[in-house]
């Protein structure tokens, strides 16, 4: 049985791309999978001064520790302008000064999702990079577009196609790990 750590790249209260992570954590029953909220994690904007000043705060360590202590990991980012967030960018700076390695040997389900018809397809290749870039391997991408039309909290992906697509990116990212 594999750790696997799930959350979503933004801070929002009601972020699309957490319930499509918390839909994916839901359909994996052989692993533990810890699904965290980012919104509970308020990262001061990453810069050389505040990190002389202060340091890293708690969260900040405590989130690392639970990456290290992870073997997978599933993300999905959510996409603003064609990038992800300018807070999942700072998250990123800031888990990269504590380690520059820190998803090192960490296998990623690398997901995105928004109300237009691109899926946050954007995004999603700005975060294979940053993955990519600090260790991390991504073992497959899912894209969900049009959330409010494929997507319900009773039944999760509610198109047939894109579903099948979501549970075949998951056992790919499951017999990785």
């Amino acid at each position: 049985m594999a750790s696997i750590l799930a959350f979503a790249g933004s801070n929002s209260s009601i972020s699309i791309n957490l319930k499509l992570v918390k839909e994916t954590a839901s359909l994996i029953k052989e692993h533990e999978v810890q699904v965290l909220n980012l919104a509970d994690y308020p990262f001061p904007m990453y810069s050389y001064d505040e990190e002389k000043n202060n340091g890293y705060i708690n969260s900040l360590v405590e989130f690392k520790g639970y990456i290290e202590g992870s073997q997978g990991l599933i993300l999905s980012v959510n996409e603003y302008n064609g990038e992800p967030s300018s807070y999942f960018k700072n998250l990123v700076d800031w888990l990269s000064r504590l380690d520059r390695n820190f998803l090192l040997n960490t296998k990623v389900l690398l997901m995105s999702t928004s109300g237009g018809e691109r899926g946050a397809v954007g995004a999603l290749e700005t975060a294979g990079k940053l993955v990519s870039r600090f260790g991390g391997e991504v073992v497959t991408t899912f894209s969900l577009p049009s959330f409010g039309e494929n997507f319900n909290s009773e039944n999760g992906i509610t198109n047939t196609e894109l579903s099948q697509k979501h549970q075949e990116a998951i056992a790919l990212f499951l017999s990785k790990l």
